[in-house]
């Protein structure tokens, strides 16, 4: 099948690396439970990537997917009326050449995922709202003509990968009912909360069919997607391209849409480094340092926002300033978390094992920090802002 088999070694392989990204932000991972079928030969990670990329290629995948997320507490989301994107669920997955749609029930409310290779959609029922946006394009480099990487090149790749992640082997294992290998990774420094993620792989085939985020200490993953009755053949445009309800609300977030709703000659491009902070139209606070990490960036974006990176890695920490909105806009979606104090002021905090954001307003500055840390620490980093 194209969609997957022509996915490149690199790919393949960063999307272990993506689940850590995704995991920052909040977003989900594939895991499945060990299958009880037959496993492949044991092989070194470069040879079984390798024969796995030349295997024959399926034109079209289902399978049955259950869905746990533990990365949100009870209660960390205030008036939440439930969504499969947030909690447990069951559901049936479609891919062909085409594109892919994930369909998630559960007692919370149902969610789809539809996707093609330039764009996605995601539609949460709870909410009756769809939101669709760009996917990024697939970037190709001089030397890539699409021929199958070799084994050598492969282990490059893999050796370029261990300067930033610890990389296991190709553990065999089944998965979904087919042969695949499993391979863990886990950042070697700066990772944060991340404790390691998990990718599977049919072993015949090169199609990811498991990807899974773990904390650290945790021995079961924060967030995960469990594939069974993994089948091959062919799959129809019918299955896959399904359109949200009619009478759907629509958040477009496409760059098309973004674009038509600017006024070019009002966006300035962004200030870094000292200009950052003197032209910023608010009073700053961009300490040196804080909670021990020096800032390695800031800069003003639009002329409004300014932002500040201290650390670096999964464990750096991202703080947003803007002059409070002084309108009478609606509420932030952040307006809905629950609520600590710092040094006298309400602040809203999304806590999870994954990391934590907090939101606040003080002296006509609405400031937003997050990062892949304890409450404590995102508490103590806001409280040493003055």
């Amino acid at each position: 099948m194209k969609l997957f088999r022509t996915l490149s070694t690199a790919r393949l392989i960063a999307l272990a690396a993506l689940v850590a990204a995704v995991a920052v932000g909040g977003g989900l991972a594939v895991a499945a439970t060990g299958g009880s079928g037959p496993t492949p030969p044991p092989k070194p990670l470069a040879q079984a990537i390798h024969d796995a990329l030349a295997g024959a290629k399926p034109d079209g995948i289902t399978a049955r997917i259950g869905f746990t997320n533990t990365l949100f507490p009870s209660g960390s989301i205030v008036g939440q009326a439930g969504s499969a994107l947030i909690s447990s669920a069951t559901g049936r997955l479609w891919v062909n050449a085409n594109g892919g749609r994930l369909e998630l029930q559960s007692d919370a409310g149902d969610a789809q995922i539809v996707w093609s290779d330039k764009k996605v959609t995601v539609y949460d029922a709870s909410s009756n709202t769809a939101y669709v946006a760009d996917l990024p394009p697939e970037t190709k480099d001089a030397h890539d003509k699409g021929a199958l990487p070799s084994v050598e090149e492969i282990t490059k790749l893999l050796a370029g990968l261990g300067k930033q992640w610890t990389v296991s082997g190709a553990d065999p294992t089944n998965t979904g009912g087919q042969e695949s290998y499993t391979v863990k990774v886990s950042p070697s420094h700066d990772g944060g909360l991340l404790g390691s993620a998990e990718l599977a792989f049919d072993a015949l085939r090169g199609v990811p069919l498991k990807i899974a985020v773990y904390a650290q200490g945790a021995s079961a993953p924060v967030l995960a997607l469990e594939a069974t009755d993994v089948s091959y053949g062919s799959v129809p445009d019918s299955d896959v391209q399904v359109p949200p309800p009619a009478g759907a609300k629509v958040v477009d977030l496409s760059s098309q849409a973004q674009a038509g709703g600017r006024r070019k000659d009002n966006s300035p491009p962004p200030v870094t480094g000292a200009a950052a902070t003197a032209q910023a139209p608010f009073a700053a606070v961009v300490p040196d340092a804080l909670v021990g990490l020096p800032r390695r960036d800031v800069r003003l974006i639009g002329g409004k926002n300014l932002i500040s990176v201290y650390g670096q890695g999964l464990g750096a920490i991202v703080l947003a300033e803007r002059a409070k909105d002084t309108g009478t806009a609606n509420a932030s979606p952040l307006d809905q978390l629950p609520t600590v104090t710092i040094d006298g002021v309400t602040a809203h905090e999304l806590a999870t094992q994954l990391g934590t954001v907090l939101t606040w307003d003080r002296a006509g500055v609405s400031y937003v920090l997050a990062g892949s840390l304890p409450s404590a620490a995102a508490e103590a980093a806001a409280r040493s802002l003055r």
